[in-house]
């Protein structure tokens, strides 16, 4: 018993860490490959959801579809795509021709990732932003569509 709760406890103070990196409301400003700027200042007053992923990752290729599905049938739900991977502009480009997605994506410099989000740890994150700008929900793993409106729903 004593061993769980040590345990427990250790797992605990390895993730608070991680956790307290994001900013409550975070700041994104970056340039997306079709040469405009995601603002996620701009997008207070809507539901934003910040997708890490990589080409490479089987769970993010997935969830693209659903992500992309949420944002077209939801009017107050943007996105942004941030691919989290040390890969030329063009693969990324020639990636997203046989993946279409209908929001923004970025491509981020691994050794420069965006200062008011957590690293990630693993691929798919994804960060759910409210309207005010604070941080709703992260998520790490694949997101659906499904676990989406759950969070909308709670209105964090």
């Amino acid at each position: 018993m004593k061993f769980r709760l040590f345990a427990l406890c250790a797992l605990a103070a390895l993730v608070a860490p991680v956790m307290a990196e994001t900013a409550r409301k975070p700041t994104l400003k970056i340039a997306t490959l079709d040469g405009k700027t995601f603002d996620l200042a701009a997008k207070r007053g809507h539901w934003v959801i910040v997708n890490y992923w990589a080409t490479w990752c089987v769970p993010c290729i997935k969830e693209m579809p659903d992500i992309s599905d949420f944002v077209a049938s939801h009017k107050n739900v943007t996105a942004i795509g941030l691919a989290y991977e040390d890969t030329d502009k063009k693969d990324i480009v020639a990636f997203l021709d046989q993946h279409k997605v209908v929001y923004p994506i970025a491509q981020l410099d691994i050794g420069n990732p965006p200062k008011d989000f957590d690293e990630p740890r693993g691929l798919p994150t994804t960060y759910l932003i409210a309207p005010d700008g604070h941080v709703a929900q992260r998520f790490v793993g694949p997101v659906t569509s499904q676990k989406l409106a759950e969070a909308i729903a709670k209105g964090k």
